[in-house]
Order: C-alpha cells, then structure tokens, then sequence
C-alpha cells in the first residue's frame, strides 16, 4: 500500500531558512543591530537639524513657546524633586559624617553632589522625561494625522518647522532648569542640616563656597546641555517614526521614556570622564 506524502504548499528559499534560523537563535544580535540602525537614524537627524539652525528665517517665536512649553510648565516637578532631593541627600550625608564628627564639612560634599551630579542628572530623568514624551506624543499625533505629510505638501521642511525649535528650546531650558534645581537643593539641604545638627546656614554655605569651583559648576550646566540635545533627538526620531495609528503613539512614547533615560545615564558616564581628565 503506497504512501501519500503532500508536498509542502510552500517551498522556501534556502537563504530565508538560514536567516530564519539565525534569527531564531540570535535575536540579541538583530535587536543589535537595530539599535545601531536607529542609532545612525538619529544622528543623521540632529546633522539635518543643526544644518537648518542655521539657516534663515530663524523661527525664534517657535523656540520662545517651546521653552514656554517645556520649560516653563516644568517648574513645578523641578522645584519639588529638587527641594526633596535635597533634604534625602543632605540627611544621608550629614547622618553619615556625625559618626566621625565630621558633620560640619557637609555642605562641601553636598554642593559638589548637586553640581555636578545630582542636578543635571536628576532634572534630565525627570523633567527630560516629561519632555521627551510630550514631544514624541505630539509629533506622533501629527505623524499619523498626516499633518507632517500636509506640511511637506506645502512645500514647508518638517525638521526645519517642528524638529529644531524644539531641540534647542530643549539645549536651553535643561541647564536653567538644572541652575533652579542646583539653589533648591541647597536651600533645602541647608535647612535640614540646620535643624537636624544645628549647623548654621553661615557655616554650610561658607564650606559650599570653598569648595566649589567654576568647573563644577560649568560641568554640570554643559551635561544638562548634552543631555537637552539626547531627549529632543529622542523625542523628535520616536515622533517622526510612528505608525499604526494612536496605539503607534502610546508606543513611542513609551520607548522615547526608555531609550533617553538609558542614554542620559550612559552620555553621563562618558562626559564625567571627559571633564575628570581635563
């Protein structure tokens, strides 16, 4: 009694069983390389964005609202994250230093954590976040709404009317941001010290003074610049790259959060190397 074997509907080629396969067992080595795919799509974004910087007709009424926007309305979350982050640190540090007796020299350890760390960081991951989303929210939205579609019918260039206002809206407001971030925090840290271990604020901010150079500070305002131009090219890439609809939007919003939190805190190692050795 003979057999009947069906023959498959569909015969694949040999190179799509290898990719398949390989695929299959290196997903790691795709999602690589997706990344540095992605990687060189958004550096070719921020070289088209700075090329029309500055290119007239310069839209300053177009940076001047976004900074109203992203900068502006931040105000709230910077001064309270600040004002708390201030009081854990000083706290911490100024608990840790009593068993010592050392306590007095808290403002020197304190000031050089929020200049050069604390601020620009901590503003980047918080007030960066609700930066980034917003701006890959709203991009989205026009994505697909095919508003940025009816912009190049128009004859109007997308990057130049919706990417550079708010990449250097963004290069402007983190390091102010970073600059109200710096005084809340040591007014706080100040004001906990003085109640917790008496020490005057005179003697806090004379031992923050002295200790502190331009450097530190100069430091932490060029980070939060970095940092500015990282989450507006995030933002502005994950915008301009929706698809599918709302869900596509609530998706890049999602993964603009992800990528420029991992993206800050690695730029942030580079650059605190690169300031050490100079």
């Amino acid at each position: 009694m003979n057999e009947h074997i069906d023959a498959p509907e569909e015969v694949e080629s040999l190179g799509e069983v290898v990719q398949q396969e390989l695929e299959a067992m290196l997903p790691f080595t795709a999602k690589v390389r997706r990344a540095i795919e992605q990687l060189g799509e958004v550096a070719v974004l921020l070289a088209r964005t700075a090329v029309r910087a500055v290119q007239p007709p310069f839209s300053l009424g177009a940076i001047a609202y976004q900074v109203e926007v992203l900068g502006l309305r931040s105000m709230s979350i910077v001064s309270l994250t600040a004002l708390f982050a201030g009081l854990v640190l000083s706290l911490q540090f100024a608990f840790s230093m009593a068993r010592f007796g050392i306590q007095h020299t808290v403002g020197k350890v304190v000031s050089l954590s929020i200049f050069r760390e604390l601020g620009p960081v901590l503003m980047a991951l918080t007030v960066g976040a609700r930066i980034g989303s917003g701006i890959a929210a709203e991009l989205g939205s026009m994505k697909v709404t095919e508003q940025i579609d009816a912009i190049r019918a128009l004859g109007a260039d997308p990057i130049k009317k919706l990417a550079v206002p708010r990449i250097v809206a963004c290069i402007l407001v983190l390091p102010a941001v970073a600059i109200f971030a710096d005084i809340f925090a040591l007014v706080a840290g100040a004001a906990v010290v003085k109640v917790e271990y008496q020490i005057p604020f005179e003697q806090f901010y004379r031992s923050a003074i002295e200790t502190v150079k331009w450097d530190d500070f100069g430091s932490g305002i060029m980070k939060s610049a970095v940092f500015g131009v990282i989450i507006a090219a995030v933002g502005c890439y994950q915008g301009f790259q929706v698809e599918g609809g709302t869900e596509g939007v609530g998706r890049a919003t999602t993964e603009t959060v992800a990528i420029s939190s991992v993206a800050v805190c690695l730029a942030d190692f580079f650059l605190t190397k690169l300031f050490l050795s100079l």
